[in-house]
């Protein structure tokens, strides 16, 4: 008798969680040297097989830009592996003679990875990449409207892998997406840990399983651009960053924040960069088709040109558009596009001074954004220094969000699963690396000589003054002061 639906992609879950962990336990036991063939060899594929599974995500989402996800999975497949590739992650990582520690990498397992519809394929091979640099194997579980996309993405991975020498399954993914084969998986006994990249209440669930997990939060970016900015390179950073992609990476701003004495030359830039500037009946218009009643953004509007946007809305913009710009007056209820957007509309706030812009930050990302990012374009390296106290885990300085946040653009870990730390309801602030998907074993053997007294207490031995310097001297060499 055939299974219903639901039950069969239950039984589909199990079946690549187990064989999962089957094939790790034989991969666990792999040198650097083999695993790192691997590894480079999955990246190839992935640089091979870049604009066809590009163009599958597009077909299939039917939002972005196909030439900007070529670019993300080429960011997964070359910039991801060149940061990773000499990476320690296997046997002794680091031994210390003077304390006498020895770490040692442990893989964690089988990872469940979750994938996005915003960045599908870009996301799989990025997750592929880091899981099997660390030795764990990783089952994905797509988003329903990604299905495809994704499933061939990770079948590239898999297929590289095999062929450079790894076990049948050590990756595997979901064909029948249903809730019922997610939550299986976060909750199966094969599956060690969760990498949870998408919507909140995904991540949510993640966090809510049981299992460690790392989740990405939202991401309403706000930019500020002081008054000693340049100003028209700022508008280009954030003019590229948001509307990469059509503005579906969580990093991307969502609420420029002009200092006043510029804000008649930043929006006399932004209109001869190709923006749009919204008048408030438009505001109200843009509004009601990119938001919906609840709060949260309409999914037709995601990752959308401008110009689609701008139609939808009943207006008339130029065909050469790339940005729409709402000036509001406040944030909050009141004001739908004062929250996140994953499209090519922006927020537009007025600040006196650098002063009052950090506080309208700070309300911005409380409605969505605690713990992810900030931007900031300035000449001035003390204000800049200011704002390293904002609730935020990346703060970007002259650089765009979507690219200088994942590791694009600024020295930052090339990463596309961003955590959030403790104020976005993450368990990490960092770019997720191969280094956040092992357990560090430490063996330490005895520096000081314990005692009992004959009154039954426990002393240990003062060490000299000489010998007190060198263990002071060792661990501020380890902590690299």
């Amino acid at each position: 008798m055939a299974l219903d639906y639901d039950l069969s992609s239950i039984q589909e879950a199990r079946d690549l969680a187990r064989k999962a962990k089957a094939a790790q336990q034989v991969f666990a036991t792999f040198s650097q040297e083999k695993i790192d063939k691997i590894v480079q060899a999955m990246a190839e594929a992935g640089k091979a097989n870049a604009e066809w599974l590009a163009r599958m995500a597009v077909d299939e989402t039917k939002f972005g830009v196909f030439e900007h996800k070529v670019t993300k999975n080429m960011f997964a497949a070359v910039n991801v592996y060149n940061y990773i590739k000499d990476m320690k992650t296997v046997g002794v990582l680091k031994e210390d003679k003077k304390l006498k520690i020895l770490e040692v990498a442990v893989p964690v397992g089988v990872i469940l990875g979750l994938i996005p519809s915003t960045n599908p394929t870009s996301t799989t091979i990025y997750k592929a990449l880091i899981a099997l640099k660390a030795g764990n194997g990783i089952v994905f579980s797509p988003h329903p409207n990604a299905a495809r996309c994704t499933y061939a993405a990770a079948e590239v991975m898999h297929e590289a892998a095999v062929k450079a020498g790894a076990p049948e399954g050590i990756i595997g993914c979901l064909t029948k997406i249903t809730m019922a084969a997610t939550n299986e998986l976060m909750h199966h006994e094969d599956i060690d840990l969760i990498l949870a990249t998408g919507g909140s209440a995904m991540v949510k669930a993640a966090y809510s399983s049981g299992k460690p997990a790392y989740g990405v939060g939202p991401g309403n970016v706000p930019v500020f651009i002081e008054r000693t900015a340049n100003i028209s390179q700022a508008v280009s950073d954030i003019i590229l960053s948001k509307t990469f992609d059509n503005g579906v990476i969580c990093a991307s701003e969502q609420a420029i924040i002009a200092d006043e004495p510029i804000k008649d030359k930043v929006l006399e830039e932004l209109r001869a960069q190709g923006a749009y500037i919204l008048s408030e009946e438009e505001v109200r218009k843009v509004s009601s088709v990119v938001m919906n009643p609840k709060g949260g953004m309409n999914p037709a509007m995601v990752g959308k040109n401008a110009v689609y946007v701008a139609e939808k809305a009943n207006i008339k913009v130029p065909p050469d558009t790339k940005l729409l710009v709402a000036p509001l007056d406040g944030y909050g209820p009141s004001y739908p596009l004062s929250y996140e957007k994953l499209t090519t509309v922006i927020a537009f706030y007025t600040a006196k001074d650098w002063h009052e812009a950090c506080l309208l930050s700070i309300e911005l990302l409380n409605l969505g954004g605690k713990g992810h990012s900030f931007v900031i374009h300035t000449q001035d390296e003390n204000i800049a220094r200011e704002f390293i106290q904002k609730p935020v885990s990346r703060i970007l300085v002259n650089t765009p969000a979507s690219q200088g946040a994942i590791g694009f653009s600024t020295g930052l870990p090339p990463s596309l699963t961003l955590g959030c730390g403790t104020l976005g309801g993450s368990s990490t602030s960092d770019n997720v690396t191969p280094m956040h998907l092992i357990n560090i074993k430490r063996q330490a053997y005895g520096i000081y000589d314990v005692s009992v007294t004959p009154r039954n207490e426990i002393q240990v031995s003062r060490l000299s003054n000489e010998d007190i310097a060198k263990v002071v001297k060792a661990v501020l060499e380890q902590l690299q002061l």
